[in-house]
């Protein structure tokens, strides 16, 4: 085994380590205090701005991963038919092994093209991307699509960068619109603090959602809208900012192509008109787009960050973004900015391993992205809920090896049943993880990781208006026979002869790779466990030094990416039906305590939220005989689940809704084994073929008590 350094500190005093959280994507930065090699206590770093010592509850639930004896301990090969939970424990020798033999019989059989690895990304993600690469198949992902990968290709579209580029200056905004981004549940804790401090200093929130959330309770205006049919709001909105001619038109004129054509397109798209279709006033649709013009440039349309609800997604998207454009709220101070790397700061970026020299890849990605039939799509991402439909139709090959990395892809993915069929086809199924996963539980073999406590990652260059460094070190050793995943991916990577694509040794090596040519070293991380490389923020000029990405220079209204490749900037408004007779359309959603499908074990939030409810309109619930905290049966034409209703008047008649990430088959996932309903069970595999995200609320469902 390669030599950890995180192995050999000596943790016996008391000490205080720097790091960065992962208990969700966000990794803030993180102190762990921490005696006789045992952590006591987690809080966020008082040193970076806008953390100042501030953690969220799932930050500081870190600590019960530690000592959890429900984790992943050892290496484990599957001895019995999946899902039996017969297992043998191996060696990491025997483990690796094991892998590289079946993964060497695929690819002589099948091609390297026939291997995938999906991943939720993270500090890492270009040491599995070189691994991928370099065993010659083109077939990485991560979860983005699933998450927002619509938003990826509408900011592209307008832009020419992806939304990884953008950020909001929440802390100077005078008016913020939401769109369902429920931002005081679904925690940035960063973000938090700026909206909360911008309040206090008068700015507005306006919250549109068909549920009333505790953000919609913070906001000045909530507008409850009928589900679907937000991008007919917005055509109203810019409808009315165009009639009244309420937009910046210096900045317009500079900096968008497209007006004409956009404002033609509008004119019919009365605030009267839309009132039909959203079930919102026409003056207050009038009122919104007045509040927000007097508050620009500093107003922010949020473009939220899950973007993965209807197959219109992109252009709800676009829609969003061109607001903002209109009101001149692009690379400004109180709106939205494009972030800034260490070269936009005078500095040499952090080495990649994917800056090598690696094997070139012709062959085509078995989810179709690249091609005519699905252009669009970052290909850096990938589509991912294109793949288990890749496996089981074999077009346009066979992939029958799978590595999953901190992902699980049973209940990350639409319709449960199909993805099981999926992975039954597989030749070899693989699972890195730091506990049994849906999908660990149907693998082949499982290797445990290391929580983020244990390890240290790859240093992050974290973008923004003053962009920074970080560094996750070990803060105590591992507990158990566990290894860091970046240790994990050299291993496997020597077994199969690509071992020269990962030069290092040590994580000491690892790191001193990224920071070559930097001018920075691992000395500058001691003091505060970053390394801020400019002290202003940086903006680019707004009269004439915007760096859009575009072949046209300017914000893409008329999009060059979308018309190139035979997709219309402006599609007619499709009307959204009401649910049939007796269903409801199927809301999902997140929550402040729990983290995707990653959470739902810790045994301190377990306890704060041990299942999810189902929120159902109290209309509806006394028509259907359902009461407060009865069990009902869920059903969608692709599954059913059990679950205790919510009964209340905060969401829309045509509507329910669940949290995600419950509804777990796994036994040994005590805490949260059989308890509420998966979301995944009742969805349908449907996208946004344009912009790529899955349509995770195109179904609709029946409720009945359980008698």
């Amino acid at each position: 085994m390669l030599p950890y350094s995180g192995r050999d500190l000596n943790l016996s005093d008391k000490k205080i380590i720097h790091s960065i959280c992962f208990m969700c994507t966000v990794r803030c930065p993180i102190v762990v205090m921490v005696e006789n090699n045992d952590v006591r206590l987690i809080e966020g770093n008082p040193h970076v701005s806008g953390i100042e010592g501030s953690i969220c509850a799932r930050g500081a639930a870190g600590v019960g991963l530690l000592n959890d004896q429900e984790r992943l301990k050892k290496p484990l090969i599957r001895t019995g038919p999946r899902g039996s939970g017969k297992w043998k424990e191996a060696t990491w020798e025997e483990a690796l092994d094991y892998i590289a033999q079946k993964i060497n019989e695929i690819k002589g059989r099948y091609g390297a093209r026939s291997i995938a690895l999906a991943e939720r990304a993270h500090l890492n993600s270009h040491i599995s991307k070189t691994f991928v690469r370099a065993l010659g198949s083109p077939n990485y992902f991560t979860h983005d699509s699933c998450c927002k990968g619509s938003l990826n290709t509408a900011f592209r579209s307008l832009t020419g960068y992806t939304d990884a580029r953008v950020g909001v200056d929440l802390g100077r905004t005078k008016h913020v619109i939401f769109y369902g981004r429920n931002i005081f549940e679904s925690l940035e804790l960063k973000q938090v603090k700026q909206l909360v401090k911008a309040m206090e200093n008068g700015a507005k929130v306006t919250y549109i959602d068909p549920r009333v959330t505790i953000t919609a309770t913070r906001a000045d205006k909530y507008l409850m809208i009928r589900p679907g049919t937000d991008l007919a709001l917005n055509y109203a909105l810019m409808h009315v900012i165009l009639k009244e001619k309420l937009y910046d038109r210096e900045y317009v004129r500079r900096w968008v192509l497209g007006l004409e054509r956009l404002r033609d397109f509008v004119e019919p798209c009365t605030p009267e008109w839309a009132e039909k279709e959203t079930g919102i006033p026409a003056y207050e649709i009038v009122n919104l787009a007045r509040e927000a013009s007097e508050a620009s440039p500093a107003v922010i349309f949020h473009y939220g960050y899950r973007s993965s609800n209807y197959t219109n997604e992109i252009y709800f998207r676009r829609s969003i973004i061109m607001l903002n454009a209109l009101l001149g709220s692009i690379e400004t101070p109180g709106g939205i900015f494009f972030k800034k790397g260490l070269k936009d700061a005078g500095k040499k970026p952090l080495r990649k391993l994917t800056d090598q020299e690696l094997p070139e890849v012709k062959e085509v990605r078995c989810d179709g992205v690249g091609t005519p039939e699905f252009p669009l799509p970052d290909s850096s991402h990938g589509v991912v809920q294109m793949l288990p439909e890749a496996i089981l139709a074999e077009d346009p090959y066979p992939v029958k090896a799978l590595i999953v990395w901190r992902f699980d892809p049973l209940l990350s993915i639409p319709d449960y049943e199909k993805n099981m069929r999926a992975l039954e086809k597989l030749d070899l199924l693989v699972s890195i993880d730091i506990q049994f996963s849906e999908t660990a539980w149907y693998s082949d073999v499982i290797l445990p990781e290391s929580i983020y406590l244990e390890r240290g990652d790859s240093i992050q260059e974290a973008a923004g208006l003053k962009p920074a460094l970080f560094i996750r070190k070990p803060a105590v050793t591992p507990r158990y026979d566990t290894r860091p995943g970046w240790e994990i991916m050299k291993l496997l990577a020597e077994r199969l002869g690509i071992g020269r694509y990962f030069p290092y040794n040590s994580l000491e090596e690892l790191w001193n790779y990224q920071l070559e040519g930097t001018g920075i070293s691992l000395n500058d991380f001691a003091e505060k466990g970053f390394v801020e490389v400019i002290d202003r923020p940086i903006y680019w000029d707004r009269k004439d030094g915007i760096k859009l990405n575009t072949p046209s220079g300017k914000i893409e209204f008329v999009s060059s990416l979308l018309e190139n490749n035979g997709f219309p900037s402006f599609p007619d408004y499709e009307p959204v039906s009401p649910p049939p007779p007796g269903h409801f359309r199927l809301m999902v959603g997140r929550m402040a305590v729990h983290t995707h499908v990653s959470t739902q074990n810790n045994r301190y939030l377990s306890e704060l939220v041990p299942e999810n409810v189902l929120w159902i309109n109290r209309q509806e619930a006394e028509r259907l005989g359902i009461k407060e905290g009865q069990m009902v049966e869920v059903k969608s034409h692709r599954g059913r689940g059990l679950i205790r209703a919510y009964v209340t008047d905060l969401i829309h008649p045509e509507a329910v809704f669940m949290l995600h990430g419950f509804g777990r088959n796994v036994p040994l996932q005590s805490r949260c084994f059989n308890k509420g309903a998966s979301d995944t069970m009742l969805q349908e595999n449907i996208s946004d073929l344009v912009g790529g995200s899955p349509a995770l609320q195109h179904v609709f469902v029946t409720v009945k008590p359980v008698q």
